[in-house]
């Protein structure tokens, strides 16, 4: 048996090589704009009021900059280029449709349907084998906030909490939380029937604890015999290991596969500002060094339990994606291994992702879509995720700063 060959996340010639020159020096630009915190910090600002004023420069300099380096298009049609331009790469994609914050039940409804479109055309794609969920897309986030609340009034597990908080809702908000479970219901039922995984998006923490639990009610309804839904684990959290044990247990208990994609987490400065805010601990790690620990734990107890746990290691660190390709070689499982999936965000980490298909490994573009308005609350989050993490921009930048170099443009 050969050794397996060893995973190198330098080759920027792989990393970038479904860049034209062009892309790849609007994205140095890109980058390097967001290297600088007074900016993004202007442009956090400015954009979502320039954009609720239908300023028709501003559409336009968000499209031609941030929205096409991180976003696939408007629509599903303009997303389609992009996921078979990856194809030809042996890149798959995540598909989401970048709705959030819509409220009403209008919007809700559209918002399922929207999802289930989704699920259809991923269906007819062999290089999309998930798409992805936010609950807030179709749930009031003030009746999740309730719900929150009322489960952490009570004792017991999350499940026995859950039922607790929502039988003590007044009739006409569990008449409201019953379609946001329907909702959800139709989703991951339509995935199912079409062979395609669905990702339920974290959250804030104060709204997280009914999405997990009605998250892992769909599991146990649609997981038995392979898994079709995954739950989201932000590992920046300092209670997230003990829950993926007690989500391990649950799954044991009841006989189905856990489906669990680990992130570091999309919402930190958030979080810590609320809890500041608010005088409750931080829910947040107290250092980076914490969130890789746990992260990397994480990692090593869904491959230790591969048996029961589909995971999809979902980071932009290159030591957590190679210390999963060394755990897989170290039982004898193959890179591509049918429940192991790698996954980074469409517009970062393509040193990452390009390499790691290079060496055969399942691995995804998190690619969201729609229309510029409804994805800003995204955009806005990956403006400051590049400008917060530390290393991340640089690091971006260092390696398209080699490939010009490399290609002498």
């Amino acid at each position: 048996m050969n050794a397996p060959s060893p995973i190198s996340f330098e080759n920027t010639e792989c990393a970038f090589a479904a860049k034209s020159d062009a892309q790849l020096k609007k994205a140095h630009f890109l980058f390097n704009a967001m290297g600088k915190a007074w900016l993004v910090k202007l442009g956090l600002a400015v954009t979502p009021v320039a954009i609720r004023w239908h300023l028709p420069l501003t559409r336009t300099v968000i499209r031609k900059t941030i929205f096409q380096q991180f976003v696939g298009g408007e629509t599903l049609e303009e997303t389609a280029r992009v996921a078979n331009k990856l194809d030809q790469y042996q890149v798959q994609v995540i598909l989401d449709y970048g709705v959030e914050g819509k409220e009403g039940e209008e919007n809700f409804e559209h918002a399922r349907k929207e999802f289930q479109k989704v699920i259809a055309y991923a269906s007819t794609q062999p290089n999309i084998p998930f798409m992805s969920v936010k609950v807030t897309g179709f749930a009031r986030f003030a009746l999740l906030e309730k719900v929150d609340s009322a489960m952490h009034a009570e004792t017991g597990t999350l499940m026995k909490r859950y039922l607790k908080a929502v039988e003590n809702l007044s009739a006409e908000d569990k008449e409201e939380f019953h379609r946001i479970r329907l909702r959800l219901l139709q989703v991951c039922e339509e995935a199912a029937k079409k062979n395609v995984g669905v990702l339920i998006d974290a959250e804030e923490t104060w709204i997280q604890d009914p999405v997990d639990a009605l998250t892992i009610l769909m599991m146990d309804t649609f997981n038995k015999e392979k898994a079709v839904v995954y739950n989201t684990l932000q590992m920046y959290r300092h209670d997230r290991l003990p829950f993926l044990n007690d989500s391990y247990e649950a799954a044991r208990e009841r006989n189905f596969i856990l489906g669990t994609k680990l992130v570091r987490g999309a919402y930190m400065e958030k979080e810590r500002l609320r809890a500041a805010e608010k005088g409750y601990p931080s829910p947040i790690q107290p250092d980076k060094e914490s969130t890789d620990r746990d992260f990397n734990a994480a990692v090593a107890f869904c491959i230790e339990h591969i048996d029961r746990v589909a995971v999809i290691v979902a980071s932009h660190n290159e030591y957590s994606n190679l210390y999963t390709t060394q755990l897989l070689d170290q039982k004898g499982l193959p890179h591509n291994h049918p429940r192991v999936h790698f996954s980074q965000l469409y517009g970062m980490s393509d040193n990452i992702t390009f390499n790691l298909a290079r060496f055969g490994c399942s691995v995804s573009k998190y690619l969201p879509f729609g229309p510029i308005k409804d994805v800003i609350p995204y955009l806005m989050r990956r403006a400051q995720e590049n400008s917060s993490v530390s290393g991340q921009t640089g690091r971006e930048l260092t390696l398209i700063k080699t490939e010009i170099k490399r290609r002498g443009i």
